[in-house]
């Protein structure tokens, strides 16, 4: 999505490079850490934030921990989104958050729908021209910002996630693996209800 966005939905036009940019990391749970190995491939420099890691933890991702959102959304070219979906971080992604972000920002939303302030996201593409948004998931105001925003917003038709023939034989074999761990071990490393 970073790159589909940086050159400009292929749709022409020079694009930029994502080599010597830097991306956040907003949750830094496995997909996060993912993004983070992948951007660093790509020649990016990885800030992170997540309430579960700490400077030791994420230091052999070679990712820097910040010490607040604030400051992670002020020193980040891309934003990859990788929050849940809870009272603390419903709306938490909005008009001033954003606004911190350099010239040239894209925020790139793979967590919930629900993370972003719609209206913020509105105002902030609306104010400012430089300001780009992609997402695996339609905001509520979709339709709006496709027709008003053209290069500078895309949303996937429906939620992608990790929808490929691989993840999707991989999440499988995860679950059986961790249903014999239960019953051979009474293992509840992954126990969701309690």
């Amino acid at each position: 999505m970073m790159i589909f966005m940086a050159r400009g939905q292929f749709k022409g036009g020079a694009g930029s490079e994502l080599k010597g940019k830097t991306v956040g990391v907003y949750g830094c749970g496995n997909i996060g850490r993912r993004v983070a190995r992948i951007a660093q491939g790509l020649g990016m420099k990885v800030v992170a934030l997540d309430p579960c890691i700490t400077k030791v933890s994420m230091e052999p991702y070679d990712v820097t921990v910040v010490n607040g959102v604030d400051e992670l959304f002020s020193i980040s070219d891309y934003m990859s989104l990788h929050i849940p979906l809870n009272d603390h971080t419903r709306k938490s992604v909005n008009f001033e958050l954003m606004n911190k972000m350099p010239k040239g920002a894209t925020v790139i939303n793979t967590a919930r729908k629900e993370v972003i302030d719609e209206e913020g996201l509105k105002s902030i593409l609306e104010m400012r021209p430089d300001f780009k948004y992609i997402s695996d998931i339609s905001p509520g105001c979709h339709e709006e910002l496709a027709a008003k925003f053209d290069v500078r917003y895309y949303s996937t038709p429906k939620k992608q996630g990790a929808e490929t023939t691989e993840a999707n034989y991989n999440a499988g074999v995860a679950a059986a693996e961790q249903i014999l761990a239960f019953f051979d071990h009474n293992d509840q490393t992954y126990r969701v209800n309690r």
